[in-house]
């Protein structure tokens, strides 16, 4: 969803319930595309074999930067998260991944099932219809809808478990007017200030 600009419209401690107000608000896409992109924070092993059964192709990574003792140099991930032992992942977790598309045959549903307590994203990427009596016109580089589970913040920096929250993105601009539309269409409103769209 490139640089847009994001707002929350509804929050909850149900991520079934947010996956819903998610899916209610791609419906109200003029287009939606195809690709669905994805990323997680796995905390633990078990969040590590559940995505890897899911994603094996993703591309997994260690979420802080590990440095060669005596050389200095960054130590690049290198185990296969499909294979490697329990005790491998446990020396390497955290581990993330991001952008990754979702692949045809993998629902969204089990996407969201498999999250661990960590953050993770689910977007879907279109164009809102536009409504030039209100002022509001499509964006299709930047609209869009995402489900940040277990955190607060679009780009799901912070861990906030148990905490869901659904954004509508739009135009790098901004456009509150529609962004309260889409907010109330689902029952919902704007929950604070915008943010930048990841």
């Amino acid at each position: 969803m490139g640089n847009s600009v994001a707002y929350p419209v509804h929050r909850t401690t149900d991520p079934v319930e947010a996956y819903a107000r998610a899916r209610l608000l791609c419906g109200l896409l003029e287009r939606r595309y195809e690709r669905v992109r994805v990323g997680a924070e796995l905390s633990t092993v078990a969040d590590v074999r559940r995505m890897a059964a899911l994603l094996p192709d993703a591309v997994y990574d260690r979420t802080e930067v590990r440095e060669d003792p005596v050389t200095g140099e960054i130590l690049p991930f290198e185990a296969d998260v499909r294979t490697a032992t329990d005790a491998e992942l446990a020396a390497e977790v955290p581990l993330d991944f991001s952008c990754t598309e979702l692949p045809a045959g993998v629902a969204e549903e089990e996407f969201v099932r498999a999250v661990g307590a960590g953050p993770a994203s689910v977007g879907w990427e279109g164009r809102w219809p536009d409504e030039p009596e209100l002022g509001s016109y499509a964006s299709p580089k930047y609209d869009g809808v995402q489900l940040v589970l277990n955190s607060d913040e679009c780009e799901w920096s912070r861990q906030v478990s148990g905490v869901h929250t659904v954004y509508v993105h739009v135009t790098s601009l901004g456009d509150p007017g529609r962004a309260e539309r889409l907010a109330a269409a689902i029952g919902g409103s704007v929950l604070g200030e915008p943010e930048r769209g990841c």
